[in-house]
């Protein structure tokens, strides 16, 4: 009984549980003469649209040529409103165009000050010479003025307090440019 008892004791303690070895994962040392590869970040950048204006773009890390077909137009309308210039007319046609040209117009005797925002720009969608640019629009840092004295009105449009989704429905002319064509919006899917 002795002996079995020693034996029981021995099993048991090789059998007891070992404490975890942490792991640790190393890195291998890049070859001699070699250049690690750089993987592409997301960069921000700052356009300005005039005096008092600016639009900050997200850029994804690998984007699309075809998102500035969106950026440009959406930079250029804004300086239609601060300016009258209406180079952004180029970049629209159909439906886009007749509601472009009504939304810079309507803003008549007033422009804007702040900066805009666009992030998480994306094409959602290609098939053939259409594609849709999603892209999150935020222009609560911007405020609603009177052109005549610089002021901000006291009363702000709603688009000034919230985030929106904003999808242009591109289309590749005949001339091999992308236009915009048409516009969707959604208040949902743009939180930060």
């Amino acid at each position: 009984m002795r002996r079995v008892l020693i034996v029981f004791c021995l099993l048991a303690a090789g059998c007891a549980a070992q404490p975890d070895k942490v792991y640790t994962p190393r890195v291998a040392p890049a070859p001699a003469g070699s250049v690690a590869s750089a993987v592409p970040s997301p960069t921000t950048e700052t356009i300005e649209v005039g005096e008092k204006l600016t639009v900050q773009v997200e850029w994804p890390a690998a984007a699309d040529p075809l998102l500035k077909t969106f950026t440009d137009y959406y930079v250029d309308s804004w300086r239609a409103v601060v300016s009258g210039d209406d180079t952004y007319l180029e970049q629209v046609e159909g439906p886009a165009a007749k509601e472009s040209y009504d939304w810079v117009k309507g803003f008549g005797k007033s422009s804007v000050t702040g900066t805009a925002k666009l992030y998480a720009l994306a094409v959602s969608a290609r098939m053939g010479e259409g594609a849709q640019i999603n892209a999150c629009v935020d222009e609560t840092g911007l405020r609603l003025i009177a052109k005549s004295t610089g002021r901000a009105y006291t009363r702000q449009p709603s688009w000034t307090r919230e985030t929106y989704l904003q999808a242009a429905i591109t289309h590749r002319g005949d001339d091999g440019v992308w236009r915009v064509k048409d516009f969707r919006h959604s208040s949902e899917g743009c939180d930060r």
